[in-house]
């Protein structure tokens, strides 16, 4: 009677050992889910903070200088793509931002060529705000992809796998920034081209002075021999029919 019972009661406790840590993971899902749609939440608020700066950097740009319309159709059209891809999903949107970031590029690129908009403070306080927003949405995208990563890793382990699959939860997706720019190396073409140049060493205080009592490497000019100047003739004294003093005996 006594086996019967400890079986039992081995079996109540693995039951509730079992039922504690499904709803320990499952909780953990839960909170883990939220974090992510938080976190989203935030950079969606910075995207719509640069779309809202960008409309105002088109208008100051049209109002300051005879900008190249093409350029600024390109921006316009981008920066509409990127506002209609709200609510569609972190890749959807990641794509729209894609298309926006290169004419941006292009825009910036093209906006160097115009002093008079360069000097416009409006133009400058507005680009950098966007420096700032860009801060802003590179961090939240950081920490959204880290709390995505962890989320969709747990899919991966058991026994956690199966409390996914139980409770319906389904992987998140990665904010991805697909702009070349982004994720090319940086380039080093050029960087070290000072370094080739051969720069003389300045030899301390003491060489100086010796090097500048050696005479010079390589082959002296031969200089034609200088003839000194004649001794100028006496002339006889007209006056005086006395002859010259006779030099000094030793």
């Amino acid at each position: 009677m006594n086996a019967v019972l400890i079986i039992i009661l081995v079996v109540v406790a693995l039951i509730v050992i079992a039922v504690v840590a499904f709803i320990s993971m499952y909780n953990k899902f839960a909170r883990q889910r939220n974090t992510i749609e938080e976190s989203w939440r935030q950079i969606d608020v910075e995207l719509q903070r640069r779309h809202d700066l960008i409309g105002n950097l088109v208008e100051v740009t049209k109002a300051a200088a005879q900008f190249e319309q093409q350029t600024l159709t390109q921006v316009v059209q981008a920066r509409t793509q990127a506002v209609q891809a709200h609510g569609a999903g972190p890749a959807a949107q990641g794509q729209a931002e894609r298309s926006l970031n290169g004419a941006l590029a292009n825009f910036f690129a093209v906006a160097e060529q115009y002093p008079n908009l360069k000097a416009n403070q409006d133009f400058l306080y507005l680009q950098q705000q966007m420096v700032e927003t860009e801060d802003r949405i590179a961090a939240g995208r950081r920490f959204y992809n880290g709390n995505v990563r962890a989320f969709n890793t747990r899919f991966d382990t058991f026994p956690s796998s199966m409390v996914a699959n139980f409770g319906k939860f389904q992987k998140k997706e990665y904010y991805e920034v697909d702009d070349p720019q982004v994720r090319a190396a940086p380039s080093l073409k050029g960087a070290f081209d000072s370094l080739n140049t051969q720069v003389t060493p300045t030899p301390p205080i003491g060489q100086q002075a010796i090097q500048r009592q050696q005479p010079a490497a390589g082959p002296m000019p031969v200089q034609p021999p200088q003839t000194p100047p004649a001794p100028p003739v006496q002339q006889p004294n007209a006056q005086s029919n006395q002859p010259p003093p006779a030099p000094p005996q030793n």
